[in-house]
């Protein structure tokens, strides 16, 4: 195998064989690198994934190593995240605008606070859950909607 075939969160690493590591139990270890002496705790396994948690000197890093299918899934386009274009907000409750957080014309991405609806006293801010660009925006502040209105239309 190359030897690029490890990850420190999420970033390949070329491996040296300039360290040693001595297990202190199943959890603790010491790492000697280059002479000097770091010491290790794993904090999560997921070997399934082939994924380590460790905190080496107060620093926590997620360590991972490639599988034999890893590189044919990332020919194929199946290890990026499918992020939805977005084309209406509907109103998930019945309420009232308190705030529109957006434009139109802007670039929306997901997690975006869009706009803020009251509902039963409580105020609750309608984040995106995709893409998109504000094409129009057909609520106005103090206005009350029905569950399912259409509140923001998307490009």
């Amino acid at each position: 195998m190359a030897n690029q075939d490890w990850k420190l969160d999420g970033e390949e690493v070329l491996v040296s064989h300039q360290s040693e590591i001595i297990w202190e139990d199943d959890r603790f270890f010491t790492m000697t690198y280059k002479g000097k002496n770091f010491h290790g705790e794993i904090m999560e396994e997921n070997l399934e994934n082939r994924m380590l948690k460790v905190k080496i000197n107060h620093c926590e890093y997620l360590i991972s190593k490639k599988g034999p299918l890893d590189e044919l899934i990332a020919q194929l386009g199946l290890d990026k995240v499918k992020i939805r274009k977005l084309s209406q907000l509907k109103s998930p409750m019945p309420g009232r605008i308190v705030a529109i957080s957006i434009s139109v014309g802007d670039e929306i991405e997901v997690g975006d606070s869009l706009l803020t609806l009251e509902a039963m006293k409580m105020e609750n801010v309608l984040k995106s859950e995709g893409v998109g660009i504000v094409k129009s925006i057909e609520v106005k502040t103090d206005q009350v909607v029905d569950k399912g209105a259409v509140l923001v239309t998307f490009e």
